[in-house]
Parts: C-alpha cells; structure tokens; sequence
C-alpha cells in the first residue's frame, strides 16, 4: 500500500519555499501543489459570524473573470479546493466568475438536489457573491452619484441578482436554482458615495413604501431571515445566510454605512488594503477599526493594486491582458505584500485573484500565495509593517492605489456642536485620520485645554460627548499618534 505521507511537505520546507522563491532559486520542481503536499492553511475566526475563515481566499476576478486563452478557470477553483481554502468571492459584475465558479460546484458535486451532492463540503466553505444594483427591485431611480450595475439581462433590482448568482453557480443560468441552494454572502458592491449609502438604506431609515421602490438592505434581509416583510418574498424562501458591503474608494462613506446599521445587519466587509494604503485616505485607520468595534468579518483585496503593483497600468482591468501572472519581482516581491495586508488589525482573510497555477509550487501562483498567507495576525510589529511599506514606494513611486482617494491628511473634528442638558454638553463627530490614527481629542475653553477625551472608532451615529462647566468659547481639537493637530472652529456659549 503506497504510503501517502511520503510526498507530504513539512511546515519547514514548506516555508523553505518562500526563502527560495525570494532568491529565485527552483526547490523541488516536480512536486505537484496538492493538499497532501502542504500543511493545513491558517485559520481566523470571522468576526462575529460563527466560521473560522482561511487567511487565504480566493477572488473571482483576474483569470476567472478574464480568462487568457491557455488558462483554465475552473482548474483554479478546484486547487484552491485542493489546498483548503474556505473563502470564495464572486460578482454579478464578474463577467463569466460566477458561471465559472458554478462548473467547478458540479465537478465538486456542490449542487443540490444532483446525486452525490456532498452538503458537508458544501458547509465547510463560504460563498460570496455581491450586487451593484443599490435598490431592491427594477424601475430604481437615477440619482445623482448613485450607479447602478449588473451584467444580467433581468433589468431588476438586487433581488433579482441575488437569484442570478444561484442560478448561475446552482442552476443552469435561466433564472432557476434548485431548492436547498444559497450564498453565504451577498455584498452591496463597490459602495462609492454618501448618496449610494442614502439609497441602499431606503426603506429602513424610511417608511417602506412596497408600492414604490425600496432600497437593496432591507429586501435582502427578508432572503437573508425569510420574511416577506417587503413584499418581495411571498415564498418565504432563504437565499442567503449574512448581508455586507464592498469599498476600495471613500472610507468615510464606509464608515457612514456601518455606523448607520442599527439593525446589525452587516455581518461582512471587504475592503482594500496593501502596503501603499497610508499613502492615500487610508482604510486601516478609519473604516476597519469601525468594522473590528462592530465585530464585523473584514475581507482584504487589492493586495497588488489590482496589479499595478506589477504589469499593468493603474487602472481597472478589463482584457486578458491586464491580468497578472507573474509571481512578484524582485524589487516588489509578493509575499511582503500579502503578510502585510494580513497583519493590518481587523483583517481575517485576504482574497487575491489568481492569474495562472502550474504544477511547479515555485510557479505557482496560488501555492504561493497560499504560503505566504500562513501568518498570524500579529507576526509583524509596527516597525516592521513600516518597513515593508518602503517596498510598495519601489512600485510606481508608490502611486499605485488609483482606487482610492486622495490623502487629505487629519481632519478636525466633524461637526461639533452643543447639545440640549442641563450644563454644558459639548457633541462631535470622529476625524479622519491622515497617515497615523488618531490619540485623542482635546477640549480647548476660553483658550486653555481642560478636558482630553481618548480616540475611540465611532461605531454608530452616537457623537462623542463631553459635559462641562461654565465657559464662553469652545473648541475642540483631535490630534493624531505624530502629534499633529487639527481644530474644529470656535463656538460661542
């Protein structure tokens, strides 16, 4: 009887990879990357979501969405399988992702209701899929910095992408999925502006109108509990099993979207990150530490810039010939950058799209990937996070992130204001961090400081408050860890 440890990879040659792949040199050239060849992938609890999620996830862009000519898609789903990643994330903006994805179920015998459907497999992954649609059903209104998108023929609203993405990776892409099927998952994708915050929370914020339209929130919990609350659900039927939100543009419109969850429904959020972000109105300073205060599950990406990092010009991929697939250089090598991204505090899992696979390991780009993703979450100190931020200024000049907006540097305190009480009752809104988080907030009266209140993230719309004695003039002032200032304006008692 073969013995089958006999090819397996210890943990220390498996990590012997990363030191050879950094010094180009090739280990082992014939051994196959198969889940008997390397040790079992880390694992993170997923914030608040009852599942121990892979610090390794797998994307639905790059090669799965644009696929080159001598590259099989559906190969990469299955070695992602293979090597036990548990996180999978698709679109109904994804171009072909989700019909891909929806081959490699029938291969794994994830369908129901088909023979030999394998429900304990099916239970040990999490499958998310994401609308670009901000309203529940068609008709939506066009408003202004509010877009509206998916590549499914049903001209409806995000419902019916929700049905769309069964159908493709269950059913037979006609609109019909078999019974017993769901996501894990289903994000509002991409969220860019205030407005599209606005319209997402239509119908919760807002009295529902089921004769008008409704924003997508508040339809896609009656799939998520199976309620028909909104009338959009007369089958009572549960389609999806958590509700989040994607962003990779304006974190202080993110942040607006999960402080304005009173309902606890955002269970998930997937955000970019990589060794540039400080560069830019970064995310890990002010919309993760949001998600981390809710216990919200955080998903990383971006991780190369969507490869400008590498190959391509910065800018959305679109063709073949934007996906990268190449493992690093030596100047930027990849591994530095996915530990990075994966000791950000808050992130659980880091989805990377995967251009090619090749039976080599040191070729391979989800072996390596897969690797250099086996850290723990505070395996780096700040210092060292520091310096593997000098290597994304080789990418570039560090100008890589187009995806994300411009540093503004800290800002004061938001709208501060004197609320009613029976004293002095002085109300704020959190800063937004520059390139260090915020400390604290200092309260100036009569031109001397007399109170410093500590930075916390502002989970919900509650401002920060401080009461205080009789005084005529008032400020307040945030200050950040490189003890920058940043002062509100002044208020007169």
């Amino acid at each position: 009887m073969e013995d089958k440890n006999k090819n397996v990879l210890s943990r220390r040659d498996f990590m012997r990879l990363s030191a050879a792949a950094a010094a180009g040199i090739t280990l082992m050239p014939s051994l196959a990357c198969g889940a008997d060849r390397f040790p079992a992938p880390m694992k993170r609890r997923f914030g608040r979501i009852n599942f121990d999620v892979t610090t390794m996830a797998l994307g639905g862009q790059a090669s799965i969405q644009w696929t080159p000519d001598d590259v099989k898609p559906v190969d990469i789903i299955l070695k992602a399988f293979d090597l036990g990643v548990n996180y999978y994330d698709t679109s109904n903006v994804y171009g072909p992702s989700q019909l891909n994805f929806g081959e490699a179920f029938r291969k794994l015998d994830l369908i129901p209701g088909k023979e030999g459907y394998n429900s304990e497999l099916r239970e040990s992954i999490f499958l998310t899929t994401k609308t670009m649609i901000r309203w529940a059903k068609g008709d939506y209104p066009e408003l202004p910095n509010v877009r509206n998108s998916s590549q499914g023929t049903h001209g409806e609203g995000a419902v019916a992408d929700l049905k769309r993405s069964l159908s493709q990776m269950f059913g037979n892409d006609d609109g019909s999925y078999p019974e017993g099927a769901y996501v894990d998952m289903i994000m509002i994708h991409n969220l860019t502006s205030f407005e599209e915050v606005d319209a997402v929370y239509q119908g919760l914020e807002t009295p529902l109108d089921k004769d008008g339209n409704f924003g997508a929130l508040v339809a896609l919990r009656d799939y998520r509990d199976g309620t028909n609350i909104t009338g959009l659900n007369p089958k009572h039927e549960k389609l999806v099993r958590h509700l989040g939100f994607s962003g990779h543009h304006n974190a202080p419109a993110m942040i607006d979207m999960i402080q304005r969850d009173k309902w606890d429904l955002l269970d998930g959020m997937l955000v970019s990150i990589n060794v540039n972000d400080r560069r830019y109105l970064n995310m890990q300073y002010n919309v993760i530490p949001v998600a981390q205060a809710r216990d919200i599950g955080v998903i990383g990406m971006k991780v190369f810039a969507d490869g400008a990092m590498y190959t391509k010009e910065p800018g959305w991929s679109r063709v073949p010939d934007d996906v990268v697939r190449i493992i690093g250089t030596e100047a930027v090598p990849s591994k530095p950058l996915i530990e990075y991204a994966l000791t950000t505090p808050g992130i659980h899992t880091l989805i990377v799209g995967i251009g090619e696979i090749n039976d080599d390991p040191l070729r391979c780009q989800l072996v390596q990937n897969y690797y250099a993703a086996q850290i723990e979450a505070d395996a780096l100190t700040e210092q060292e996070r520091r310096e593997l931020e000098n290597i994304g200024g080789r990418a570039r000049g560090g100008e890589t992130n187009y995806f994300q907006m411009a540093d503004r540097g800290l800002t004061p305190p938001r709208n501060v204001r004197l609320e009613k009480a029976d004293g002095i009752k002085l109300a704020w809104d959190t800063s937004y961090a520059g390139n260090e988080p915020v400390v604290n907030y200092e309260i100036i009266g009569d031109g001397q400081l007399i109170e410093t209140i500590s930075h916390e993230p502002q989970a919900t719309t509650e401002p920060f408050t401080c009461e205080l004695s009789a005084v005529t003039e008032l400020k307040v002032v945030a200050v950040d860890a490189a003890g920058r200032r940043a002062e509100s304006g002044t208020l007169t008692v």
